[in-house]
């Protein structure tokens, strides 16, 4: 079996895939102060129970995929690949390995790893053109050419950060569960703050979506839009752009960089 972890910088996502089937996931927070043996323990904790996995760390993984938009942590999970899975071909995503997407920015090596994997599953899965929507810590926009390649993207602070930032800065306001409220029209402060993070996104995603297909393809109907990221399902029902949601497209793109790199080497 493949084991495959995305590394963001707030969650950290873990997936078991036997052959194309992902057949057990975890989400854990990413703390950049873990040691490679404090990760090796906790993955040990997660995977040590699964009926398909041994007792021992290692036994039943064939491979293991990696990518990480934290450095420090990026450098422990190599060396827990080392000391903890020796014996087992891992891949840690980074430049030089084989992703199949051409990239087409002014500095390939700006873009986030995982936006390239992001791409990579959407060709595969949906083929192109195509926006990737992720809501992660930040909500990221990356554009995919009908070709399959990767010609740029959108940054914008995530919900999370959004949310905490006007419970901080609001001299009156304050941190708030993420969550639909009744109305659009917010009869409390706690459901006309959770409105604007709501409908405001939707809206975000709706305008900026339409921009980048525009200049994506002649047609802007052409283009899909594929949605992923932990707080993707919260926004769904509003953004009306959206024609795919895949959760796990990251650790998708993740097996197909490891059979690209490995598996058909």
């Amino acid at each position: 079996m493949l084991l495959t972890i995305d590394v963001g910088n707030t969650q950290t996502v873990l997936g078991l895939f036997d052959g194309e089937e992902i057949i057990e996931h975890w989400r854990i927070s990413t703390d950049p102060r873990r040691t490679a043996d404090e990760l090796a323990v906790l993955l040990q904790g997660l995977m040590g129970r699964h009926p398909l996995l041994g007792d021992e760390l290692g036994d039943g993984i064939e491979g293991i995929c990696i990518c990480s938009t934290v450095p420090s942590v990026l450098h422990e999970m190599r060396e827990v690949t080392r000391r903890y899975y020796g014996d087992v071909p891992a891949i840690l995503v980074e430049p030089g390995v084989k992703t199949g997407v051409p990239i087409l920015m002014d500095n390939p090596k700006e873009v986030g790893t995982d936006r390239i994997i992001n791409a990579a599953a959407a060709v595969e899965l949906y083929g192109g053109p195509c926006v990737v929507v992720d809501f992660g810590t930040a909500t990221t926009f990356d554009a995919v050419s009908a070709r399959g390649e990767y010609v740029g993207g959108v940054i914008a602070p995530g919900i999370e950060i959004s949310t905490e930032a006007l419970g901080v800065r609001g001299a009156q306001l304050r941190k708030i569960e993420i969550a639909r409220p009744r109305s659009v029209i917010g009869k409390n402060t706690v459901e006309a703050m959770q409105s604007g993070i709501l409908y405001g996104f939707a809206g975000q995603v709706d305008g900026v979506v339409g921009r980048m297909a525009r200049e994506l393809a002649d047609d802007p109907d052409d283009v899909t839009v594929i949605a992923t990221g932990g707080l993707a399902p919260l926004v769904l029902g509003e953004a009306s752009v959206i024609d795919e949601h895949e959760p796990w497209l990251t650790l998708i793109g993740l097996r197909l960089v490891y059979e690209r790199n490995v598996a058909r080497s």
